[in-house]
């Protein structure tokens, strides 16, 4: 069965996140001052951004996550009648199998088998397009999060950041950091 459910959206928004160890190394240099050693003080800048709100807040995540429900409740309903099809070859099977000769009993159970190997094999094939379909919608709102992200660290002076979401590299933050609200505004203006 295809279906997004809310822990999908939670799991697709992790995936919309930088590199954790790349961002964890990228703060580590900000706060220690630079890669040069005995330089002078460099006055870090960091920020905490949660993507998950991103996703859930933004007109655009909305529309990708309609975009994704409505792309998967169409592979779900053509899995629907698969699956209506293959109970009423069942049915009928059960109903007719008492006055079947043996030759076509085997016959019936042979059709059924493959009916159902090739529903597996749609299933598969229809779950892989929803899979492609999440990457491709995901990975083009990752890059519009990312450009807007970057305007509004540049306007805010930041050097650095961070993904606060669950699962994300970061463990504590304070609210004061959090500038998820000034990037739902700017990214809602930019895509409306």
């Amino acid at each position: 069965m295809v279906r997004c459910s809310e822990n999908w959206w939670k799991q697709a928004a992790g995936r919309i996140e930088w590199t954790a160890m790349s961002a964890a190394v990228a703060v580590m240099l900000v706060l220690s001052g630079g890669c040069a050693g005995g330089g002078g003080k460099i006055d870090g800048k960091v920020a905490v951004i949660n993507l998950q709100r991103l996703l859930s807040e933004t007109s655009a995540g909305k529309k990708a996550k309609e975009n994704l429900a409505g792309f998967s409740k169409n592979r779900q309903a053509l899995m629907e009648l698969e699956e209506k099809e293959l109970r009423r070859m069942e049915e009928d099977f059960v109903k007719q199998s008492s006055v079947l000769s043996p030759a076509a009993k085997r016959e019936r159970e042979e059709q059924f088998r493959r009916r159902m190997q090739e529903y597996q094999q749609k299933a598969s094939e229809l779950n892989r397009e929803v899979q492609e379909k999440q990457k491709d919608v995901l990975e083009g709102f990752r890059d519009k999060s990312e450009t807007v992200v970057a305007k509004v660290a540049k306007r805010l002076g930041l050097q650095v950041v961070v993904d606060r979401s669950k699962g994300g590299p970061t463990i504590y933050h304070e609210e004061g950091l959090d500038i998820s609200g000034q990037v739902i505004e700017e990214f809602n203006r930019e895509y409306p």
